[in-house]
């Protein structure tokens, strides 16, 4: 994500809020998912196509990645503590080299001095959007947070852009989504919403 790039929203004149996506659109996460993803499968022995995973999963909440990943329904619990195993390595080991996406600070707060809404739409659970924010100390932070973890269906589905939106009360046409990876893009769509893509992943 370049400052050069990003500063073209300003020439989207009838747009009133910016939904971000979280990972490799806030921060330089997606290699970090991966190496945990090698782990956690290395722990039972698995072996399999990382690039593969991650292509048929970013952007899909937690149940929806461990079903892709075992080829079968699993209960919540389940889900749940797999998740939660996953995650705690990612973040154990994404910690002590955490990155912002280049620039991403600073666009932000152009975003809040041009007076465009900030909302943030992920699939992460709250561990990781809590550890994500943490680190990077938004000020003002964003007016509203949807995560994976709430009940909503991943991407592509819309549904969590959809209701960023409804928290912070903008019409999703006057909605701009960030977004690096190809199923966030095709939810923002879905969405009614314009996306700006960011290469990072």
């Amino acid at each position: 994500m370049a400052i050069s790039t990003l500063r073209t929203a300003g020439a989207w004149p009838q747009a009133e809020a910016i939904i971000f996506d979280m990972d490799g659109t806030m921060i330089d996460s997606m290699p970090w998912h991966a190496k945990a993803w090698v782990e956690f499968t290395r722990r039972r022995s698995m072996h399999i196509d990382v690039p593969d995973l991650m292509a048929r999963t970013t952007g899909r909440n937690g149940t929806e990645c461990i079903e892709e990943l075992l080829g079968r329904a699993v209960s919540q619990d389940e889900a749940d503590a797999l998740t939660h195993e996953k995650e705690t390595i990612y973040r154990e080991l994404f910690a002590p080299r955490f990155t912002e996406v280049a620039g991403f600070r600073r666009f932000a707060a152009q975003v809040h001095e041009r007076g465009l809404k900030v909302a943030v739409g992920t699939a992460g659970d709250i561990g990781n959007v809590e550890f994500a924010l943490g680190h990077l100390g938004l000020q003002p932070a964003p007016l509203a947070i949807v995560r994976g973890d709430e009940g909503l269906p991943g991407k592509p589905q819309p549904a969590i852009f959809l209701e960023a939106a409804r928290r912070i009360g903008a019409a999703p046409e006057h909605c701009i989504v960030f977004e690096d990876a190809p199923f966030g893009i095709e939810a923002a769509r879905r969405a009614g919403m314009r996306a700006v893509a960011i290469c990072s992943t």
